[in-house]
């Protein structure tokens, strides 16, 4: 599984090149990422002013897609500080402004920068707009796994859902895998210490493994401790093969594959420029 395998291409599901810590910025992030066969990004919403950069960015460039979401960090600030992002467009509209997914959003008991009950009201809002509109929900869920099913099967699974910078074990994937999500890797699964990732990443079904950097964070070995970029998504898929015991090609296409069945509203798998 050489890392100089040629003619393989990659998706970053996940990444927040907005952030001036990003290398080169978000439009030499991006060309850096094309010229290293990450053909397509999508940059996250985490609040109205990210969400509005993200957008901004996916307007400069035909291989970006946005989303729009409420961080469950700023989830005190209101969903209705992101839902005019989307107002009373359809989908179809939505997609034409390369909005193709709600979120991240969720539950994060780690920092508890949000009270716990106004962020479960928040999460709820954004699956039943990801419902609404049928767009994918991202989720971002730290320290709070049993809540973050609750609300779920509380308020009924979106037809699309991605668990961003997934952490869990194997239990928490099959959970997830179980209401039909998929699973995003970060380069948290290359650190040292990471063994129940690599656990739940041996687990993923092949059809529900994505990729994503979290750009400018969560740099993969060898450049761990680095800012991160888009352009660095392939390691992750390396390593994921390595854990799998596959092929780094097989790796590439499934998750380039997954990516456009998980987030329709960037095209098709055949249409990545090369």
């Amino acid at each position: 599984m050489s890392g100089t395998e040629t003619g393989l291409t990659w998706v970053d599901t996940h990444c927040h090149v907005y952030d001036e810590r990003t290398p080169g910025g978000a439009d030499g992030s991006i060309a850096n990422a094309k010229a290293n066969d990450v053909n397509k990004v999508i940059v996250i919403g985490t609040d109205a002013s990210t969400t509005r950069l993200a957008l901004n960015i996916a307007a400069r460039h035909d291989n970006v897609w946005a989303t729009v979401g409420l961080h469950p960090h700023d989830a005190k600030l209101g969903f209705d500080t992101v839902a005019p992002f989307v107002g009373d467009a359809t989908a179809a509209q939505l997609i034409e402004r390369r909005i193709v997914a709600i979120g991240e959003c969720g539950l994060d008991f780690h920092y508890d920068h949000s009270d716990r009950q106004v962020q479960r009201e928040v999460f709820a809002q954004h699956i039943s707009l990801a419902k609404e509109l049928d767009l994918t929900l991202v989720i971002h869920t730290r320290n709070a796994w049993p809540d973050t099913f609750d609300v779920l099967d509380a308020e009924g699974m979106p037809d699309r859902v991605v668990f961003h910078c997934f952490t869990g074990d194997v239990d928490e994937a099959r959970q997830a895998v179980h209401r039909g999500a998929w699973l995003s890797f970060s380069g948290i699964v290359t650190f040292n210490k990471a063994d129940d990732i690599r656990r739940a990443a041996q687990f993923c079904p092949a059809d529900k493994m994505l990729t994503e950097t979290d750009a400018p964070w969560l740099a993969p070995v060898p450049h761990r401790g680095k800012e991160n970029e888009p352009a660095n998504v392939r390691l992750i898929g390396e390593c994921l093969a390595q854990v799998r015991g596959e092929n780094l090609a097989d790796v590439a296409r499934m998750t380039v594959a997954n990516a456009h069945a998980a987030f329709p509203g960037i095209g098709h798998s055949s249409d990545i420029a090369r």
